[in-house]
């Protein structure tokens, strides 16, 4: 168990269905207290399998994974699967990739142009991308490759899953987190990274410089300071691909919802009538 007076060890995730040693899952660690949160490091797993080993170590976590928990309700029942997030999330992991493709592309074919995928309730507020696309982004192959190992690891998904109780198991607890919806709040439209060579501008440069300092200084609605070492920044400057820098608002996200845990708020500052099958992104506004 960790100790009660050390600040908690707080993630960010940015996953990848496919990791490599060129663009692994990445995981930016570190802690808060007081407003600021601290970069303490980036960690690179270049496996599934050693994102699922990650998971299991016996350590306490509050984390901010960036990749959906869970599918559209109206998806869900018009393809006949089990309404419950569990018993749902079960019968996903057992279908392969090319299954999941080609039930979703056949409920995409029978709706009209413009209405092709199913949104969750949580998408407009954050401005995600349906957890069903298959494509640009792949995140529906992210829920079937991250999903199940947070499962296998015992970890608290608030709102959506519950592990049973163990003596002495420490306490990790993951949230939805989405990168973009940090950024688009300093940073509004401007792009600030691609995975293209070619498209790795001296603009999109400039635009995440700009959102560091922001970030730096505590210039979002999150009220939170990022501490930087002069090298981390330059890192996170540097890295056109944008993924560390993903990591580490997925980072500040967490420590948002750290924040308003201790704080007394149910269920880590999610909205406490959120879809339980449907889940919710951490530190998205609840409509009305």
């Amino acid at each position: 168990m960790a100790d009660p007076t050390s600040p908690m060890l707080l993630l960010g995730c940015d996953f990848s269905s496919r990791p490599t040693r060129r663009k692994p899952v990445l995981l930016a660690l570190g802690h808060e207290r007081a407003g600021r949160v601290v970069l303490s490091r980036l960690e690179r797993l270049q496996t599934l399998e050693a994102y699922a080993a990650w998971l299991a170590e016996p350590r306490e976590w509050v984390g901010g994974f960036d990749l959906p928990f869970g599918l559209p309700r109206e998806l869900v029942c018009t393809l006949g699967w089990p309404t419950d997030w569990a018993a749902c999330m079960a019968h996903y992991a057992s279908l392969s990739r090319e299954q999941i493709r080609a039930e979703f592309s056949a409920f995409c074919d029978a709706r009209p142009v413009g209405g092709k995928f199913a949104h969750r309730a949580t998408d407009g507020p954050a401005g995600s991308s349906p957890s069903m696309k298959w494509v640009n982004p792949p995140v529906a192959y992210m829920m079937h490759a991250g999903v199940p190992p947070l499962l296998a690891a015992g970890v608290q998904l608030p709102g959506l899953w519950q592990p049973a109780a163990s003596l002495g198991a420490p306490t990790r607890v993951a949230l939805e987190a989405y990168p973009g919806l940090l950024a688009r709040e300093v940073l509004g439209k401007r792009s600030y990274k691609s995975d293209d060579p070619a498209k790795q501008t001296p603009e999109r440069l400039i635009a995440r410089k700009d959102l560091i300092t922001a970030l730096e200084q505590g210039q979002t609605r999150l009220g939170l300071s990022l501490k930087l070492s002069h090298a981390q920044r330059d890192a996170l400057v540097d890295d056109a691909s944008g993924d560390s820098l993903d990591a580490v608002l997925c980072l500040l996200q967490a420590a948002w919802a750290q924040r308003r845990h201790v704080a007394g708020a149910p269920l880590y500052g999610l909205p406490p009538g959120l879809d339980p099958l449907e889940g919710w992104i951490v530190s998205a506004a609840w409509p009305g």
